[in-house]
């Protein structure tokens, strides 16, 4: 039997091509700021993965159910209804849980932090928890730039 595949797939789109095309004005404002930000934060080059998704690095999981695969480490889409942030350990461990009381409006997911609008977060406390989480992935994974 074959194995599973994760459904979401790097892409050959370019980032800044996909940020510049978001809707409306506000989002892709801050989808841009987003972009110069992990960009900075992770000093990553920046890989689409699906329609949506904008993936800094690439880890490689396996299950105990035997499915196995690579994905990002850290990124965010810019969706319609928020900015989705995504940090691959979670948001639930240690000191992320205080991070995310300094952070400012947001709601949670298991890997996914929901933001309505970049002015509601402190930018700091969210480059404290995309910082960590990196560092969790390069730690606990085989991982790597591109």
């Amino acid at each position: 039997m074959a194995k599973a595949q994760n459904k979401t797939q790097s892409t050959k789109v370019d980032p800044t091509d996909f940020v510049a095309a978001v809707e409306p004005d506000r989002k892709r404002a801050d989808a841009q700021t987003l972009l110069s930000f992990f960009n900075r934060v992770t000093g990553l080059e920046p890989v689409m993965w699906g329609s949506s998704i904008i993936g800094y690095g690439r880890y490689r999981y396996k299950y105990e159910s035997g499915r196995e695969g690579e994905f990002f480490l850290t990124g965010f889409s810019p969706r319609k209804q928020n900015l989705t942030v995504y940090v691959m350990p979670g948001y639930r461990y240690g000191e992320m849980k205080e991070r995310l009381s300094r952070l400012g409006k947001h709601k949670l997911g298991k890997s996914c932090l929901y933001i309505n609008k970049l002015a509601d977060v402190d930018l700091a406390v969210l480059e404290e928890i995309v910082a960590d989480g990196l560092g969790y992935m390069r730690e606990n994974y085989e991982t790597w730039d591109a």
